[in-house]
């Protein structure tokens, strides 16, 4: 599939195409939202632990590895996205820094004794869920990070959704940094800290 799909962008594996699964069930991040992307979280992903959900071809995790980031967790359910992913874990030979959860979101970010709570915590969590989903879904995502302890102190979740999708407003999450690409809108969300008065 060389030069079809999309690329790591910098870093170690910097222009190394990735397979990535045929069809409209999965949405690859494109190049210039993934270097905007990386550009503003800078050196924080440099030893990083990152958990990608809704995975689709591991291509944030990847392009995370491939600018420093220390390990990384896929999470996806469709079969040809798996395949894909598995693909380019043998051509970037990264079968030790990225693990991979053949499992709904949901399964993996609600189970009590695995999932993200035993693979984390995470210092960067990306969530690239299909367009459609409600600010419910993400909301209860958001959540179920911080219920499990997936997420570490300073963490930070980039979420990637439609540009035309309502507003997310999530109790005890703020948005850090936020851009607009065509019909794509990134968001970094970080957890307020709880008062310890």
């Amino acid at each position: 599939m060389a030069g079809r799909g999309p690329r790591v962008i910098a870093g170690e594996f910097g222009g190394m195409r990735l397979s990535a699964p045929r069809g409209d069930r999965t949405r690859p991040t494109s190049d210039r939202v993934k270097e905007s992307l990386f550009g503003a979280l800078g050196t924080r992903v440099v030893d990083a632990r990152v958990l990608d959900i809704y995975a689709g071809s591991g291509s944030l995790a990847i392009e995370a590895i491939s600018r420093g980031a220390q390990s990384a967790v896929c999470v996806e359910r469709d079969s040809n996205a798996l395949k894909s992913i598995a693909i380019n874990i043998e051509s970037a030979r990264i079968g030790d820094r990225l693990a991979v959860r053949g499992r709904t979101v949901e399964a993996y970010l609600g189970d009590s004794t695995g999932g993200a709570g035993a693979d984390g915590p995470f210092d960067l969590v990306f969530a690239d869920p299909p367009y459609e989903t409600s600010n419910g879904v993400i909301g209860e995502h958001l959540r179920s990070l911080r219920a499990r302890g997936a997420l570490a102190s300073g963490g930070a979740v980039v979420i990637e959704r439609s540009s035309g999708s309502e507003a997310l407003a999530e109790p005890g999450w703020v948005v850090t940094w936020s851009r607009t690409y065509g019909d794509t809108l990134l968001m970094v969300l970080e957890p307020l800290q709880e008062s310890t008065r």
